[in-house]
């Protein structure tokens, strides 16, 4: 074979191999989860590799083979796109799977998908939790659990606080109401500081939108999978402060005794 015939062929096997990976990986398309509660939402966002003049990307939601939503959206001049849609209403009815698909003009495609949950099918409890305060009897801590159930709450004096064990079945939100009475933040001057929240042994945030006499509201997220919560304050029910009071007399009495121990032992 001739050699320029050679390298004629390998060039144009080079070229189309090129635009085949164009088409294929021209446009990019992710959502920023992978499940959705009902009221989510939801944002979908990529990419573009090579601009098309003003084309813009078509997004088409899709569940079980029906068209759920669509939308045109602009490209940017360095070729991201986004766009956002509440996963809520009419069509938003049956739990899954669902599909995202976008097309940038002939023959771009490229798709992603997302789980969903209907409130009708989400965990959500709003109860009252009783938690044993020894000597004290029992107070009770309401609650709002969604996507998960707690299993038990106990007092730490260790840490000031209470440890909240969950069954976190999907990524969700505790919403508690702290009696002051029992657990409290407070700084030296008497004002309201901030708890600290663990998940798991990792620190994060939690909301407080408004402030009560007699009890705080946190609004904790936690992720599916997640297992313990720790609620870390100043103080927590004055009977603790009794026991330590309590047991550094035990204390001091035993010194005495064993004081007593001595002098008659040299005696």
């Amino acid at each position: 074979m001739d050699i320029r015939i050679f390298y004629v062929l390998v060039f144009v096997t080079m070229i189309s191999t090129g635009t085949v990976y164009a088409q294929t990986s021209l446009i990019s398309v992710q959502t920023d989860d992978s499940s959705y509660d009902e009221g989510d939402t939801i944002l979908i966002s990529g990419n573009i590799i090579t601009l098309i003049g003003d084309t813009q990307v078509t997004i088409q939601l899709f569940k079980d083979g029906n068209l759920i939503d669509i939308a045109q959206i602009q490209v940017a001049q360095d070729g991201n796109y986004s766009h956002t849609l509440i996963a809520q209403g009419p069509q938003w009815k049956n739990p899954g799977m669902y599909i995202v698909k976008v097309v940038y003009g002939e023959g771009n495609a490229a798709e992603s998908s997302f789980t969903f949950v209907p409130l009708s099918e989400t965990i959500v409890t709003n109860s009252n939790f009783e938690v044993n305060a020894g000597s004290s009897g029992t107070f009770d801590i309401k609650y709002i659990i969604r996507g998960g159930i707690i299993e038990d709450i106990v007092i730490e004096p260790k840490i000031f606080g209470l440890i909240i064990n969950i069954e976190a079945v999907d990524e969700g939100t505790l919403v508690l109401d702290l009696p002051r009475e029992y657990i409290d933040a407070e700084k030296q001057d008497g004002k309201d500081d901030v708890f600290i929240i663990l998940i798991d042994d990792v620190q994060t945030t939690y909301d407080e939108p408004a402030l009560y006499s007699e009890f705080r509201t946190l609004t904790i997220d936690f992720e599916k999978g997640d297992a313990q919560i720790q609620i870390i304050g100043t103080h927590v029910i004055p009977e603790f402060a009794n026991i330590v009071i309590v047991i550094l007399t035990i204390g001091i009495m035993a010194s005495i005794l064993l004081t007593k121990n001595r002098f008659q032992f040299k005696i």
